[in-house]
């Protein structure tokens, strides 16, 4: 089941404000049948991105306990070896539902076309690219006639969002189910406490915490291209060190503890300010920083307190924490799950102070929102998380901007954002150039705080 709309009045107010974009690009497409005509119940499916993420998702959409067939029929990437690598993994335990021969195996940036061109309208599409495709992939799914689900984050910048949230309208009108990658939000555990928060166990809900703090993880730290491959495949293959690719590793390793500390508040920040920068770079040509500092606020004044760093040989934590006027909640105590969410009676988390606890949790999030978005398709049920995975992605990309302008950013501010990051990013060819070049010391601009303040780098 899904939970109560998260986001009150200032997102409807927010969603109003730019309904303009949206309306002026809708498509008022007709209602998508349920699955297929009534001879053939299969639901094929695309594969589109086909690292660790989007192979993991592709098990858990192969998985799904809702009845009736499904099959893997197509897959795309811009590296073969990706490609071959996923489908033998997914061969081990899916065999039986792998159908995908070498001519349903696309290489190269027009190769999400041709995967989704071998689907059906009711069909399901995956996007498991670098986050910065993921507004390009959707327009075409809409265009198809496709059921989405798309990793996070959605979006990566103000023109990115307000691109999302056009085609998160588009897919409402025509009826499309489309699931997104903050799978926090179908924890059980977190369901529970979520509901208990709104009845005021905690009282009013005045403080949240997130911490995503641990060593180097992904491709966060980059060093030069050693012109084994081209520019462009090169920042493609290390997109956590790309801002125009991944929204870099604030966007996407911080969004899971931002979105789920907004679920509670039942409410996104209205702005933001916050701090970072590099230490012990080495060779390291990427555009993160590897600390972040933010401080978000809510329209009522609440605050979120966010910390992210990427150091070996700090101390290490990865959580999130509710603090209101009678006790404090546990969100996610390590890593996403279990989250072993828990009430607490004061401020500390004490074993002796338990009020509530969720105890143990057997629904793994990441197979849950499958197996609801699949049962969706196939009792044709309202189910549309577009909007609120642009709007989480937003919040993201605003304490990130925060971070590395120096200055406060709004909400509207980076939405209405000029800077995109990529803006022929639907137009790249295996033989262009990348959207971001080094220069002749073979560095990468990067953000400086209080000189470069109207947009993240120069």
């Amino acid at each position: 089941m899904q939970p109560a709309d998260a986001q009150g009045t200032n997102r409807r107010d927010f969603v109003k404000a730019t309904s303009t974009a949206a309306a002026a690009t809708a498509l008022m497409g007709v209602a998508i049948p349920k699955v297929h005509a009534a001879e053939d119940n299969t639901i094929n499916v695309a594969l589109i991105g086909c690292g660790g993420r989007g192979t993991g998702a592709a098990s858990n959409a192969l998985s799904t306990t809702s009845s009736g067939p499904i099959k893997l029929i197509a897959m795309a990437d811009v590296f073969a070896s990706k490609l071959n690598a996923s489908h033998e993994n997914l061969k081990k335990k899916h065999d039986a539902q792998l159908d995908v021969p070498d001519d349903r195996k696309f290489i190269g940036f027009d190769g999400y076309q041709k995967a989704m061109d071998c689907l059906r309208p009711g069909d399901i599409a995956i996007f498991a690219t670098p986050p910065g495709f993921r507004w390009v992939m959707f327009d075409y799914a809409i265009k198809k006639n496709l059921n989405v689900f798309m990793e996070k984050p959605t979006t990566v910048d103000g023109p990115g969002t307000r691109k999302m949230l056009a085609l998160a309208e588009q897919s409402k009108a025509k009826n499309l189910k489309v699931g997104v990658g903050l799978m926090c939000r179908h924890c059980e555990a977190r369901q529970e406490l979520f509901k208990r928060i709104r009845a005021g166990e905690i009282g009013d809900l005045l403080t949240l915490r997130c911490y995503r703090m641990h060593g180097p993880v992904g491709s966060c730290e980059t060093g030069p291209n050693k012109g084994d491959m081209s520019e462009l495949l090169y920042q493609i293959k290390n997109f956590h060190s790309f801002l125009w690719a991944s929204g870099g590793a604030y966007s996407d390793f911080m969004v899971h503890n931002i979105d789920e500390c907004c679920w509670m508040k039942d409410a996104w920040p209205v702005s933001a300010i916050g701090n970072g920068g590099r230490h012990y770079r080495g060779d390291n040509i990427d555009q993160n920083f590897d600390h972040y500092s933010v401080e978000y606020t809510f329209d009522d004044g609440a605050k979120m307190f966010m910390e992210g760093r990427w150091i070996a040989g700090c101390r290490n934590e990865f959580a999130s924490y509710a603090h209101g006027t009678k006790g404090m909640a546990v969100i996610s105590a390590s890593s996403h799950w279990p989250s072993k969410a828990a009430i607490y009676k004061g401020q500390i988390k004490d074993k002796d102070e338990v009020a509530w606890s969720f105890g143990k949790e057997s629904y793994n999030p990441y197979q849950k929102e499958w197996d609801e978005l699949v049962a969706a398709v196939r009792s044709d049920t309202p189910y549309n998380e577009a909007q609120r995975g642009a709007m989480a992605s937003l919040v993201t990309s605003m304490g990130r901007m925060a971070c590395h302008t120096g200055q406060e950013i709004k909400l509207d501010q980076i939405l209405n954002s000029e800077h995109e990051f990529a803006p022929n990013i639907d137009k790249l060819t295996m033989t262009g150039d990348a959207p971001v070049k080094a220069n002749e010391k073979g560095l990468y601009p990067i953000p400086m705080p209080g000189i470069t303040t109207k947009q993240e780098y120069a």
